[in-house]
């Protein structure tokens, strides 16, 4: 096979994606057939390439004495990644060319999809830094070009994502430079140490941070639940919900892997498993209490992240297992819920929870996908969920019970805040004004039905996904260990008994309020729990408000700084002036003796000061 044809799974979807914007603004058959025709062609350039090893390099710029090549590389991780990418893309685009039908901001939405295609794959196969970061700065201009597509009403949301996702692309760029700087070289590789080198210290703490940002991690996550309400539905299935979190994390597993020797035990290995159990406990506990069917699930996209870097962060080869386990599964069952949700809204007009009900009778298609895909989310055995998590689980009581607890209950509020959900829009009696609700057209049908059966195959069938895609990416490191199957009884024992006691819960909270959507009612307004939920509701704790409030702040006191400066040069310089010009001329009467009384007094008042001084 040539070498050249690496640089196909990224090179067709732009081309097509440029192609696109050639397209006449009244083709909406020809937009659709391009952007199928884009997104099949990385597919299948993307299945030729898988479990092949190439390479492809050749010179693209000199920096002093830097020279960086244009080098990809595929090998079992990437190949598994641009495969996973391409073929979620692909079905998210059928979707798409449905959903978006008689919206005016199809032709560039279809050529953002295409060309953010081709940049993650980019990326994923890039094998230096520099070129890595040139497509991944590529995948942040798509961000606010996909989200302004929702109108001028997500041009706030738009901004708010560009700059959270640009400084953790800073971090990132700052920690590849070092490391650049350190090492003398831009290729991906090398394992620089962390313990006692402060360099490859902050080379990873920088790195990482631009990974997990990306990713979706806190505290750069806030932008997620408000793109969730202004940018168009496909954009949460196809980034937030799948793309984002296969790039972040696959360069989360690089930087661990390859760039930087990461062992269990070390401060590197803490400081990311505190990340990772923050953000799937907090945002676990924020989407619990929503009651819009799109920010719930947006929550859950953030939560869910949590564990894949908690599984990593271990640095134990069943952690990491999982965490990437759980990453392909959360691409998978994340996007098919957006799915839902857009179907949901299209069949409605509404995506809010308080105006839903009765659906599953309406919509039974979309509801049969939104309980599987809920349950692999939830962990309920034997979905896919179900095994990843277990592996997460494994790997974090082995280190340390206290994240093991922390996982446990993210668990718990998952399956509860799933089940409102459910309940509040698919059971129940329908809402007056819904009876002409229909279920979603095939085309839109076909992909959460293919995403819904995948995630019961990876659960029931799941050393394919083991054996045949994750732990061939992790090659030696595992020492010939495979967890396909894995399965401890005490820990599953554990994971069920949760799940049941959330059952239990929810029955308890929509009985007591008579509303699946109050289910959950008795935890939001505990006490305690009501006063962090009112702060977090009011953004008290998203950084991106706390930093615009600290910036508003500071352009206050600087237009007072500046007021008080004009008022010194432009008012009190100008009034002394005038006043003394005003008290001269008014001593200047014409009269001689005056005048003459002025000269005397100032040579006695000279004398005098002569006298003193000598």
């Amino acid at each position: 096979m040539s070498q050249e044809m690496i640089v196909w799974p990224a090179a067709a979807p732009v081309l097509f994606g440029l192609i696109m914007f050639l397209a006449p603004k009244k083709g909406r058959l020809l937009k659709g057939l391009l952007l199928l025709a884009g997104t099949a062609a990385a597919l299948v350039f993307s299945a030729l390439l898988f479990g092949k090893e190439l390479t492809f390099s050749v010179p693209w710029m000199q920096w002093g004495t830097l020279a960086v090549d244009f080098s990809l590389r595929l090998y079992s991780f990437s190949a598994f990644i641009i495969l996973a990418a391409s073929a979620l893309a692909f079905l998210i685009s059928v979707y798409t060319v449905v959903f978006m039908k008689g919206q005016g901001a199809s032709k560039p939405f279809f050529a953002y999809i295409l060309l953010t295609l081709g940049f993650v794959n980019g990326a994923v196969l890039a094998d230096n830094l520099i070129l890595m970061l040139f497509f991944w700065e590529g995948l942040l201009a798509m961000l606010f070009a996909m989200i302004m597509a929702g109108g001028l009403k997500a041009t706030a949301t738009a901004m708010k994502a560009l700059i959270l996702n640009g400084v953790a692309d800073l971090f990132l760029m700052l920690g590849a430079g070092l490391l650049i700087y350190s090492t003398g070289t831009a290729a991906m590789g090398g394992h620089v140490a962390t313990e006692g080198n402060t360099a490859g210290t902050l080379s990873f703490i920088f790195m990482m941070t631009g990974a997990i940002g990306k990713a979706g991690a806190m505290p750069f996550h806030t932008w997620i639940p408000d793109a969730a309400s202004d940018a168009p539905l496909p954009f949460m299935a196809l980034l937030p919900g799948a793309l984002e979190k296969l790039t972040g994390i696959y360069l989360l597993a690089r930087i661990s892997m390859d760039l930087f020797r990461f062992e269990a035990g070390s401060a590197m290995s803490l400081v990311m498993m505190i990340i990772g159990a923050a953000t799937l406990i907090f945002a676990v506990l924020m989407a619990l209490i929503q009651k819009n069917y799109k920010r719930l699930l947006s929550y859950h996209a953030v939560s869910q992240v949590g564990y894949m870097i908690l599984g990593i962060g271990t640095a134990l080869p069943i952690g990491i297992v999982g965490g990437l386990y759980h990453m392909i599964n959360n691409a998978m069952y994340k996007s098919a819920l957006f799915l839902t949700a857009g179907s949901v809204e299209r069949a409605t007009g509404t995506s809010d929870l308080a105006e839903l009900g009765g659906l599953g009778r309406k919509m039974p298609v979309t509801f049969a996908c939104y309980i599987v895909t809920a349950a692999a989310i939830s962990g309920v055995p034997p979905f896919n969920g179900f095994f990843s998590k277990e592996l997460i689980f494994g790997a974090a009581l082995e280190t340390n019970m206290v994240f093991y607890i922390i996982a446990v209950l993210g668990a718990f509020f998952t399956m509860a805040s799933f089940l409102k959900l459910g309940h509040a829009a698919y059971l129940g009696k329908p809402r007056a004004g819904r009876d002409d609700v229909k279920e979603a057209p095939w085309p839109m049908l076909v992909p959460m039905i293919i995403i819904a059966a995948g995630c019961l195959l990876f659960g029931v069938w799941n050393a394919l996904p083991l054996r045949g895609l994750i732990e061939p990416s992790l090659g030696a490191s595992l020492h010939g260990e495979s967890f396909a199957g894995h399965v401890d009884r005490v820990l599953s024992a554990v994971s069920v008994g949760v799940l049941l006691l959330a059952l239990l819960n929810h029955i308890y909270g929509s009985r007591r309020t008579k509303s699946g959507l109050g289910a959950v009612d008795h935890i939001h307004y505990a006490p305690g729990m009501k006063q962090m939920y009112h702060a977090a509701e009011r953004r008290w704790f998203d950084p991106y408000e706390i930093g615009m409030k600290i910036i508003r702040a500071f352009a206050w006191l600087l237009y007072f700084v500046d007021r008080g400066v004009n008022w010194i040069y432009d008012g009190l310089s100008l009034g002394a002036a005038n006043a003394a010009s005003l008290a001269i001329r008014r001593a200047h009467t014409g009269s001689h003796r005056l005048y003459i009384s002025w000269i005397i007094g100032g040579i006695a008042l000279i004398a005098v000061l002569i006298a003193v001084l000598a």
